[in-house]
């Protein structure tokens, strides 16, 4: 393997993997640690949303600049700056004193992800000019992916469990020390600024719009729906988003080519990519919640009963892409998708006390249609484009797939509390509470805070309190459910109906696998929606 410059190709191979896997695996363990993380600052949901939100949108917003940024001044020098902004940010998570600081800590996380994680593929690229040792380089890139996917859970658990939450930040401080040691004596320059320049309109369009809008959505239940500051706020986003249109139709270097989307082929597959994350991001942060306050099961606990579905995308995944080969993507995302929502229907049964025996296989049955989604996605996508642009069209999948969980958490969370205070309000009709109480456990449950002694007469079982609470949550998160299976149904309609049709790239051929760098990507946005797991 690498018979030319041996040494420089390995250590270059380590070092990027050796990021990688801290990045990804930093995306896959927060969630586990979201209920300790409540605990301790008696954060309410829209906390927790925060905490994953904020490094979500600005990896969102800024990945493709981010890619750009390389090409232009070196993708050596942009993966060090972001290498070194991921870390700090995680140093920042760690010695969080409040729950403000976690949330600004996980944004520095998602400014330096941005920067980091396409230069990781990048320099890959440019390091391994010959086609088979690059296809070997980025197989064990993309096998990294992996295993940060189905690690992520059980490690995080453990870590949780053993040294508190902190510990899930904070391991990244010596892991992206070395690599960054270790990137500054090996890695070797590189830059392609010929016909790039940045859109920098376009940049901070998407940034106020995906902002604005996220804000709404999270904090619509506190302020209310109808609140100055909301309505004022979605006015905003939705002014801003057809502004970010007019520039990208308009700049000689837009960050995002529309163009590209005329073609009904790549529209449904960008669409369907932040489908899937919608639905995934959002379930599976309450379902998160679900299993460690409502069932009792500690973090590692927890990351163990996720396995089924990371591993069913990691078996499924490459086999879907070697099927779409030969089929095309169509059928392999129509059957993915409708199996996808499908096994969100089935979740609609969960109770407060639904045991994992009978939950085990909807999580496989998740794992096997997602999985089947993610490459004949990219294959149907890149394969309207040139070659020369695969990577692009890559890059553009990703980032709807984290648009598309950016949406999810935020929506789906908003959903959640609103119907969780409205059941419990109703719920708690029946008991012989002052009005004043009443509101105070609701208050108190809709923000993380349970009850106090003070809140709930000594006439009435406190443990049935608790239970009207579980129950209302539940009930909350069947209407996520539902609406989160719709959205996965829709997408399969989608497939079903727009993929195959439009002109393919003259220099591809129908049912083709999409290049090496783009299969690859495939990878990156699989661990990336595993934030949600």
């Amino acid at each position: 393997m690498f018979a030319i410059d041996r040494r420089l190709k390995l250590t270059t191979l380590f070092t990027m993997c050796f990021a990688l896997f801290m990045a990804m695996l930093d995306n896959t363990v927060v969630n586990v640690a979201l209920p300790t993380i409540q605990r301790d600052f008696g954060s309410g949901v829209s906390g927790l949303q925060w905490i994953i939100s904020a490094y979500t949108l600005f990896f969102a917003a800024l990945m493709l600049t981010g890619g750009t940024l390389g090409d232009l001044y070196g993708r050596k020098r942009v993966f060090l700056a972001g290498l070194v902004v991921f870390t700090s940010g995680s140093l920042l998570c760690g010695l969080a004193p409040s729950l403000h600081w976690l949330v600004v800590g996980r944004a520095v996380q998602g400014i330096g992800a941005a920067a980091l994680l396409p230069g990781t593929l990048s320099i890959l690229i440019t390091t391994f000019p010959d086609p088979r040792e690059r296809a070997q380089a980025i197989g064990l890139w993309a096998g990294v992916s992996g295993l940060a996917l189905a690690a992520g859970p059980v490690i995080g658990g453990l870590l949780v469990d053993s040294l508190g939450w902190q510990s899930v930040f904070f391991m990244n401080v010596p892991i992206g020390i070395v690599a960054l040691a270790v990137a500054l004596r090996t890695l070797r320059e590189s830059s392609n600024p010929e016909g790039r320049s940045l859109d920098v309109p376009g940049q901070v369009l998407a940034v106020i719009s995906l902002g604005t809008l996220v804000y709404a959505l999270i904090e619509a239940n506190n302020y209310g729906w109808t609140s100055p500051l909301i309505l004022t706020l979605f006015a905003v986003g939705a002014v801003s988003q057809l502004a970010f249109l007019y520039v990208e139709t308009h700049s000689p270097s837009p960050m995002l080519p529309l163009r590209f989307f005329a073609n009904p082929t790549f529209a449904a597959g960008s669409v369907v990519a932040g489908l899937i994350s919608f639905g995934m991001f959002g379930i599976f942060f309450f379902l998160t919640l679900y299993w460690q306050n409502i069932q009792g099961y500690s973090a590692l606990q927890m990351g163990l009963r996720v396995l089924p579905l990371t591993a069913a995308i990691i078996v499924t995944a490459p086999l879907a892409g070697q099927v779409a080969g030969r089929i095309g993507a169509r059928w392999p995302m129509t059957v993915g998708m409708a199996l996808a929502g499908t096994g969100i229907l089935l979740l609609e049964r969960i109770t407060p006390t639904t045991a994992y025996g009978a939950l085990w296989w909807n999580m496989l049955m998740l794992g096997v249609g997602m999985g089947m989604v993610m490459a004949p996605m990219t294959a149907a996508v890149t394969s309207t484009v040139p070659r020369a642009r695969a990577g692009m069209a890559s890059g553009t999948t990703n980032a709807t797939r984290e648009v598309g969980g950016v949406f999810g958490i935020a929506l789906l969370g908003a959903i959640v509390t609103h119907w969780f205070s409205a059941h419990l309000a109703g719920s708690l009709a029946r008991f012989p509470l002052p009005a004043a109480a009443k509101a105070q456990i609701v208050a108190l449950a809709s923000h993380g805070g349970g009850t106090t002694a003070g809140s709930v007469p000594a006439t009435i079982d406190p443990a049935l309190i608790h239970r009207t609470i579980d129950n209302s949550f539940v009930h909350g998160i069947h209407v996520a459910l539902g609406v989160s299976a719709a959205a996965l149904l829709c997408g399969a309609v989608l497939s079903a109906v727009f993929v195959g049709r439009g002109a393919v790239a003259q220099d591809e051929t129908v049912g083709s696998s999409p290049p090496a760098e783009a299969a690859a990507l495939v990878a990156m946005g699989d661990v990336g929606e595993g934030e949600a797991a």
